[in-house]
């Protein structure tokens, strides 16, 4: 089974910038993509930005021009650089797995990491 450990959350002030890292580990047959999601409290999850086998990415509309997506295949890593954070950037953030349920471009989670928290403070 696939397994991802996020890490880089903490505590920054608006207008700062955290980097996170997921460590992927296992079998990696069968994902598609790769991508953040993000949950608030009393919200539900949403996706942040992912990115595809093929390196294409894509971002919320929230997050465009603040976030970026990478990974480092060698290293089996995917990372979220976040600048100009803002407070409503605060929640828990998933690394995630993603899998094809329909052709070419619908994919959904079927992996997840535990979470790492940021919090942005005004």
């Amino acid at each position: 089974q696939v397994q991802l450990v996020e890490s880089g959350g903490g505590l920054v002030q608006a207008g700062g910038s955290l980097r996170l890292s997921c460590v992927v580990s296992g079998s990696i047959f069968g994902i598609a993509a790769m991508g953040w999601y993000r949950q608030a409290p009393g919200k539900q999850r949403e996706l942040v930005s992912r990115i595809l086998y093929t390196g294409s990415t894509n971002y919320a509309y929230s997050v465009k021009g603040r976030f970026t997506i990478s990974r480092d295949n060698a290293k089996k890593t995917m990372y979220l650089q976040m600048n100009s954070l803002k407070p409503e950037d605060t929640a828990v953030y998933y690394c995630a797995g993603l899998i094809t349920v329909a052709t070419p471009n619908i994919h959904e989670p079927a992996f997840w990491g535990q979470g790492t928290q940021v919090t942005v403070s005004s």
